[in-house]
């Protein structure tokens, strides 16, 4: 299939209704509504989510290695194809593993780019699709700015209009793109931003007062905030790294037994501004930093970090203005523990998400990868008050990653990595039916 065809099949109800490929008019002529990215400025997000009644189980009855649409989700909503291996094939013969996706959340055209990352193990790049034309490409590759990008991964749009990436590997660095004035889909310039940590990074967001936050993404990884000298401009400034005050430096040390204890009151410790360049795992352990299991993404949602913490089956709320650490969403807790092909839970927390109404949208790093939507905390323990699984891989072998909504609020874009299902390694976009 290319993308300047036009299909709609019915499949089975199990796969929710129709698969599109969106040619030139883009996914805007499939939802039959005026093209969202035709203004200049991002439009504000609604204030409700979408509705959906919640899937009872995985989709462990649906596996599928030629599926025509990747989830199982609930009646009502739609999954159309925005770019895979058969619109853009960057690494012939090897999955493309696309990976973090980030719009152009302001400025000229805001919301018309979807930009993604391709975590594959050396010469990756960052690829764009222009979600007006249908069109994707290559915008950067690491060896035309003097780099040998490995594992690129967590990618994110800045307050000041440039995208900053990283990279998921022992040492790797943040990098900030720099697009061209007038078109967010041409990169003038790629600087590496060593202050911000040499680390495993994965996840990467950036908060309304311009600090940085990253994780070290490895059993025993630590948390991290970064606040430049100058706003904006990150080539200087000071690397913290978060610390529980009530734990002694022996017990801040990563023991998957002993979970629960990581609650409670922190403090940003800072590290030196050199070591952290060269090491900043080694700078963190220098202070006793709090050790967590595989943190692998962060999510800012008002005053609250959140942060996927993988091995611990666990999604943590940090309270950056109390200063307060506790389990947001926790299998056992407040969402089942999973047995695969028994009973549906969480499993492997990977990428986070803000959905329109200020929920937190998850998904798993686990076999038949599911989507959860884990409501606010309205009554103040410091748990989702609800956990609701919404889509689930039929393929096996894949994991869903980069989950994000759009500048349409009802449209929510997903990668789906390292497919069983020959050249469908790519993204999605899901959206209520119209």
């Amino acid at each position: 299939m290319r993308r300047r065809t036009f299909v709609a099949l019915v499949v089975s109800a199990a796969a929710v209704g129709v698969i599109t490929v969106v040619g030139a008019a883009g996914v805007r002529a499939f939802m039959g509504r005026e093209d969202p990215t035709a203004a200049t400025t991002a439009p504000p997000r609604a204030v409700s989510a979408p509705g959906f009644e919640p899937l009872a189980a995985s989709a462990y009855e649906q596996e599928s290695q030629d599926w025509d649409v990747p989830y199982l989700l609930p009646d009502g909503y739609i999954q159309t194809l925005v770019s895979d291996e058969t619109t853009l094939d960057v690494y012939p013969g090897a999955p493309d593993l696309h990976d973090m996706n980030a719009l152009n959340e302001s400025g000229v055209d805001a919301g018309r780019y979807l930009y993604n990352t391709y975590e594959v193990a050396t010469h990756s790049v960052l690829g764009a699709t222009d979600l007006r034309t249908g069109a994707s490409k290559v915008i950067a590759d690491g060896a035309d700015w003097g780099f040998d990008w490995r594992h690129l991964d967590g990618i994110r749009w800045t307050p000041w209009g440039t995208l900053l990436f990283d990279e998921e590997t022992p040492g790797g660095h943040v990098y900030e793109a720099v697009l061209a004035d007038g078109d967010p889909s041409t990169i003038v310039d790629v600087r590496e931003r060593p202050q911000v940590g040499a680390l495993r990074h994965e996840g990467i967001d950036v908060g309304a007062d311009g600090a940085v936050y990253v994780v070290d993404e490895r059993d025993g990884g630590s948390i991290f905030r970064f606040v430049p000298d100058v706003p904006g401009d990150l080539s200087a400034g000071t690397l913290s790294a978060l610390r529980l005050t009530a734990l002694d430096d022996a017990a801040q040390a990563w023991d998957p037994d002993a979970i629960d204890r990581k609650v409670g009151a922190f403090e940003w410790v800072a590290l030196d501004r050199a070591a952290v360049a060269s090491d900043a795992d080694a700078a963190a352990n220098s202070v006793a930093a709090t050790e967590f299991g595989r943190p692998e993404d962060v999510e800012i949602i008002g005053e609250t970090l959140y942060v996927a913490n993988t091995s611990e089956d666990r999604v943590i709320a940090i309270d950056l203005a109390e200063r307060t650490v506790s389990g947001f969403v926790e299998a056992g807790v407040n969402v089942p523990v999973e047995e695969e092909g028994v009973v549906t839970g969480l499993r492997f927390p990977d990428n986070l998400a803000e959905g329109p109404d200020g929920a937190l949208w998850i998904v798993e790093d686990n076999a038949f990868s599911d989507i959860y939507r884990a409501a606010p905390d309205r009554d103040g323990d410091g748990r989702a008050d609800r956990v609701d699984l919404f889509g689930s891989l039929v393929d096996q072998g894949a994991e869903s990653t980069g989950i994000t909504f759009g500048t349409d609020p009802m449209v929510v874009y997903v990668s789906v990595q390292h497919p069983d299902k020959p050249l469908a390694d790519g993204i999605w976009a899901i959206t209520p039916r119209r």
